[in-house]
């Protein structure tokens, strides 16, 4: 659906200001992303409620354990991204562009409407970029809000700061993918750069958004110990309490020649976040681990059980049952 978009400077050149590219957009040309147009001086998104996935998820599947943990989200994506990414799981919709991908057109209102037919209690933007269909979410977010509904974004953080300024009142929760810890990584395998997404995310930690971190391995590619050291003194330094999810890797889209993440290695991942001081580390596609679970910092109590997306909690607030230490879980 086409309608103007927000964050813009038009002129012959539309300057967008969605995300850290910062397209310069001539008359009858798209961005990065392709999904928006410069039409006549004024810029405009191509993909306004043009939704080609929606699903009731757990909320734990975007992955957020530490967010209304046990709850069910109205999950959606559209078309296209503002990544390049040869590893993209979902290549089948970000690696097209508007009109190449089947669609449905919604309303936020629709979209409130279908979350509360669902059960569901919030709303998430996922499985490609939501900041390219930036708009719709604005708008949707603001509805939800209205009507009681939590807000979630899973994102690769490439949002610009004037994005995050407008979004982050009517914005709850986030999940960035984090995807090395190297701008040689990032340049040569997503088309983009590294330092953006590292500031979206202390921006977001500022705001008091509530925030997780997904950090793909993929082998020979970002897991040395170096650089997995490296990422978790800098999540350690932003807040040692945030919860990150190390996944395991499988082959996908252009990358489909790398083999699957040892479970080894996702361990060695982890016992190095936690030497560096991170306080709640996951392991992501490996059900049945003991690190899908969470334990107490302090003493090791189990406060939460997960079995892939079957959760059982053993608290209902959030103090550790045996030592009452404060978790940093949002019910």
């Amino acid at each position: 659906m086409l309608k103007e978009a927000m964050l813009y400077t038009g002129g012959e050149k539309c300057k967008c200001n969605v995300c850290a590219h910062k397209c310069l957009i001539a008359e009858g040309n798209v961005g990065v992303c392709g999904t928006r147009k410069n039409i006549g001086g004024k810029l405009h998104t191509l993909i306004y409620g043009s939704v080609s996935s929606v699903h009731a998820d757990p909320v734990e599947k975007k992955p957020l354990y530490h967010f209304h943990p046990g709850s069910f989200v109205l999950s959606l994506g559209t078309v296209s991204c503002n990544f390049r990414c040869k590893h993209c799981q979902n290549w089948s919709i970000s690696a097209f562009k508007p009109g190449e991908v089947p669609t449905t057109e919604m309303t936020p209102e629709e979209v409130i409407s279908q979350a509360r037919a669902t059960h569901c209690e919030g709303i998430a933007f996922t499985y490609n970029e939501p900041t390219i269909w930036f708009e719709f979410t604005y708008d949707t977010f603001k509805a939800a809000k209205r009507s009681g509904l939590y807000t979630v974004y899973v994102t690769n953080g490439y949002m610009s700061e004037d994005a995050l300024n407008e979004i982050s009142p009517f914005l709850d929760a986030a999940n960035v993918d984090v995807k090395a810890f190297s701008e040689d990584f990032y340049r040569k395998i997503c088309n983009a750069k590294l330092r953006p997404v590292l500031d979206t995310c202390e921006r977001m930690h500022e705001k008091g958004i509530h925030l997780e971190i997904t950090y793909l391995i993929i082998p020979k590619y970002n897991d040395s110990d170096e650089e997995l050291r490296a990422f978790a003194r800098w999540l350690v330094a932003l807040n040692e309490e945030t919860p990150v999810h190390f996944s395991r890797f499988y082959p996908a889209h252009l990358l489909t020649e790398v083999p699957p993440t040892p479970v080894s290695t996702l361990e060695r991942a982890a016992s190095i976040a936690k030497e560096e001081g991170l306080k709640f580390v996951y392991l992501g596609n490996v059900p049945g681990h003991e690190y899908e679970n969470t334990y107490c910092p302090d003493c090791g109590e189990l406060l939460v059980k997960r079995t892939g997306y079957y959760v059982k909690l053993r608290i209902k607030k959030p103090i550790c049952s045996k030592c009452s230490r404060k978790i940093n879980i949002k019910f």
